[in-house]
């Protein structure tokens, strides 16, 4: 169905309204030598607010992009959804300098909002899961910090999906504050979290914000099965996207036929590659904002693009079958037969999940 950049979503089980779209900004900086310069950085940041965007995701770990994203919120802070992240390592061999416990926590949140030049974050992320910590600090780390109001929101991201539902259901038993989102990487070269962490957040009452869309760029044509004979360089700094994602798995054979099914189907209606496979994640009744990770603003350009394509059944049909995965335990036995001796022959609905 078409949408506008406007047609705002709750997010998960909350009140809090954000865009369709998320504007991600790990490609902020050039570092890594492939990124974006801090001019067109804010070009995009401008674009997509005129647009009507209001959700914008980054993390303590990108690099300059919470430092970059200061001046170009400054005065239009409050009309935004900022979204920020904490967990991973920010000073090498410091023990306590990384992981998902309060004091890495507190320390991460304090030093986003300076650099970040704000009083509070919209939605704080766990980036990943650290089988370290218990749970039960975690939640009431992030429970302290709503009520000292830091932050408003909490949130997971690359966390194991039977983790993410204990945590969700202790919450609410405990009357501490819930997660609202879960970012997952999530795309047609990546089906593996309908098994679970889709159902599961649909029932849990959490966002499913999913980063890598376009699988690192895989999905928007810009690889041909000629780049599969390339030898990537070691990983490292000068390790181009094209090397990461051959060494990610990302850019296979297997991908690029989806990618060329993906390329198909958009000459035949006229859009991009790029905006078929992000209307496809659309799709998705679990999912609330694809995370963009656009490095130019002409790239951005044709990602917001994505919300007025409208897929047919057949395309549809077409992109589910080339991208398909195995069934594994237990829809597998769903599959063989189980599920008609589960009603015996009756029909019964589906219970739709609560708003």
């Amino acid at each position: 169905m078409s949408m506008q950049l406007d047609d705002y979503r709750l997010l998960g089980r909350s009140g809090l309204r954000v865009s369709p779209l998320c504007l991600g900004t790990m490609t902020f900086g050039t570092t890594p030598g492939w990124g974006t310069e801090q001019a067109e950085a804010k070009s995009m940041v401008d674009l997509f607010i005129e647009r009507g965007g209001n959700f914008i995701d980054t993390a303590n770990y990108y690099g300059d992009s919470e430092d970059w994203l200061k001046p170009m919120i400054a005065d239009r802070r409050e009309q935004l959804v900022l979204s920020t992240k904490y967990s991973l390592s920010m000073r090498a061999g410091d023990p306590n300098g990384a992981g998902n416990h309060r004091k890495n926590m507190v320390q991460s949140v304090e030093s986003s909002l300076k650099r970040m030049g704000i009083d509070y974050i919209d939605l704080m992320f766990l980036h990943m899961w650290d089988f370290r910590t218990p749970v039960e600090e975690i939640l009431r780390a992030f429970d302290d910090l709503v009520r000292a109001g830091k932050i408003l929101y909490g949130a997971l991201s690359d966390t194991p999906a039977w983790q993410v539902s204990r945590m969700q259901a202790i919450a609410d038993l405990r009357g501490w504050t819930p997660f609202i989102g879960l970012q997952i990487p999530y795309n047609l070269t990546q089906r593996t979290v309908e098994r679970e962490y889709m159902p599961m957040a649909r029932e849990m009452g959490i966002g499913v914000l999913p980063w890598s869309p376009l699988a690192g760029g895989v999905l928007s044509g810009k690889y041909s099965k000629a780049d599969l004979d390339e030898k990537p360089t070691e990983f490292g700094a000068n390790s181009t996207r094209k090397d990461i994602n051959k060494m990610t798995g990302r850019l296979s054979e297997r991908n690029l036929t989806i990618a060329d099914e993906a390329r198909d189907i958009a000459q035949e209606i006229g859009v991009t590659p790029a905006q078929v496979a992000l209307a496809w994640t659309l799709l998705n009744p679990a999912v609330t904002a694809p995370v963009l990770g656009a490095r130019t603003l002409v790239q951005l350009e044709d990602n917001l693009g994505a919300l007025a394509v409208e897929l047919s059944d057949e395309h549809i049909r077409r992109l589910d079958e080339v991208s398909r995965i195995p069934l594994e335990f237990p829809a597998d036995i769903w599959a063989g037969g189980a599920w008609e001796r589960m009603f015996g022959g009756a029909k019964v609905a589906a219970r739709v999940p609560a708003a």
